[in-house]
């Protein structure tokens, strides 16, 4: 059976995602509780795991109250195991589980924080990147180096292009137009700007796409595209060095 994904908007620009696959449902992340569980009761769903990217409270501040509702087994990175809510279960790679498209695999991408997990789904085309790879964008460097996320969006990068991508903020609106300083003569970009836009302006959710479209017009994952090199001078300078830029960038933007 496919998955059967919802997007749960929660806080002021946060999103918790519900998946229901052949062995259960789990969630993932937790920004707060109330959203989830609505979103749960009407579809009469009962989640066994719940899975956190990273630590950072807006996506953990409903963990409590999920565990105590729904007596769920709490999972998330052992790298951030002290400054996360009590884990059931330290993930690294390799600690994967889960049967047909529920099977998980859960990736180390650092950077924005030194412990930062995704959730690939190969089987059922999905990747959960939270505040790694984003729409259009990707995460401040908090904790980690420029180097460090840089490698981190390139091993999201080199998933199968079908696979989709669901992160974990409402930014592609303002990453769409940081995008367009540094790639402007992009067509794809300059149609899914507009694409974006008009989904904002009917409230619809923008932060769940497919990876090629991310290939073809998030700056930071084309860092040795020569247009967007001529654009900022550097056209000699190493991808990793690109990225850093951009992110500099884009942190002042």
């Amino acid at each position: 059976m496919p998955l059967d994904i919802l997007t749960v908007p929660c806080l002021s620009d946060n999103y918790a995602y519900v998946v229901k696959g052949p062995d259960g449902v789990c969630l993932i992340d937790a920004p707060e509780a109330g959203p989830i569980i609505d979103a749960l009761e009407e579809k009469g769903w009962n989640p066994g795991v719940l899975m956190l990217t990273h630590h950072h409270h807006d996506h953990v501040g409903g963990v409590a109250e999920l565990r105590e509702k729904y007596g769920l087994k709490v999972m998330g990175p052992k790298a951030e195991e002290a400054k996360l809510p009590p884990l059931d279960l330290a993930l690294e790679e390799g600690t994967n589980g889960g049967e047909g498209e529920g099977y998980t695999v859960p990736l180390s991408v650092p950077g924005h924080t030194l412990g930062h997990m995704a959730f690939h789904f190969p089987n059922g085309g999905a990747v959960f990147t939270a505040d790694s790879l984003m729409a259009l964008g990707c995460g401040r460097v908090f904790e980690g180096t420029m180097e460090m996320m840089h490698n981190s969006l390139q091993k999201l990068a080199a998933l199968p292009p079908e696979t989709v991508v669901y992160s974990g903020h409402e930014y592609t609106s303002a990453n769409a137009r940081f995008a367009l300083t540094v790639d402007p003569d992009n067509e794809a970009l300059q149609a899914r700007a507009k694409e974006v836009a008009e989904a904002r302006a009917a409230n619809q959710p923008t932060a769940q796409v497919k990876l090629s479209v991310e290939l073809a017009t998030n700056p930071f994952l084309r860092c040795a595209d020569p247009s967007i090199r001529a654009h900022l001078g550097m056209e000699g300078a190493k991808d990793a060095e690109i990225f850093a830029e951009l992110r500099r960038r884009k942190d002042a933007f």
